[in-house]
């Protein structure tokens, strides 16, 4: 397909770091011991598999990619989303002599790949000129958040990743610092009016969990 330059760059980066995804995790497929872990890997596979060739599709095609890549709801699965349900969290240190990785590096490892992921199709989106590619790259990073939340909430299952309460006092604190705007203001109200229907809405936050 046509694309500016800057686009060509970005996809070809972000292919590059799809080759680096792809090969990381089919390493990990023959390594990982934790069931579990494995399932999330298994389930995230195909689709990783299905963003790169989408890629290539775009890098290669006049038409650009023939396939689409779904939009994941993400669904919850910690009893509390600030605090850790380990008492302690296990040590970690860096190993300098490797031959195998353990399912805690690997974990590490596929969480930080897709927090990178995910921050680099953002950046790739915001810039992206072609609205095509413009929706793919926000869909992939839809993608990579709701893998990345997979992941991360296992991790804080296992103690690997530490999740906290917030200090309460300065919850109020900083709370207390704003104000919201009222909504009803004539302003806003005749601003809605005017421009009805220039903002379109495809949904509702809501509809990206369960």
């Amino acid at each position: 397909m046509k694309l500016a330059a800057h686009e060509l760059q970005d996809l070809h980066e972000l292919t590059l770091g799809c080759v680096n995804s792809i090969t990381n995790m089919s390493y990990m497929l023959q390594h990982v011991q934790d069931p579990e872990f494995k399932s999330i890997l298994e389930r995230h596979y195909p689709f990783h598999i299905r963003d790169y060739n989408m890629k290539v599709e775009y890098l290669n095609q006049t038409e650009g990619a023939k396939k689409s890549l779904p939009l994941f709801k993400e669904q919850g699965t910690l009893s509390n989303y600030t605090q850790s349900p380990v008492n302690e969290y296990s040590p970690v240190q860096p190993r300098t002599v490797v031959h195998d990785m353990n399912d805690r590096e690997m974990a590490t490892a596929y969480l930080l790949t897709l927090k990178r992921a995910g921050r680099e199709y953002a950046y790739s989106a915001m810039e992206a000129a072609n609205p095509e590619l413009r929706s793919f790259l926000q869909t992939a990073f839809m993608m990579s958040c709701s893998h990345a939340y997979d992941i991360w909430q296992y991790m804080i299952q296992k103690g690997y990743y530490p999740l906290e309460p917030a200090d309460e006092t300065m919850i109020s604190k900083i709370g207390a610092a704003y104000e919201t705007v009222q909504e009803n203001q004539e302003i806003i109200q005749q601003a809605l009016n005017e421009y009805k229907g220039s903002n379109p809405i495809a949904g509702k936050s809501d509809q990206m969990f369960q």
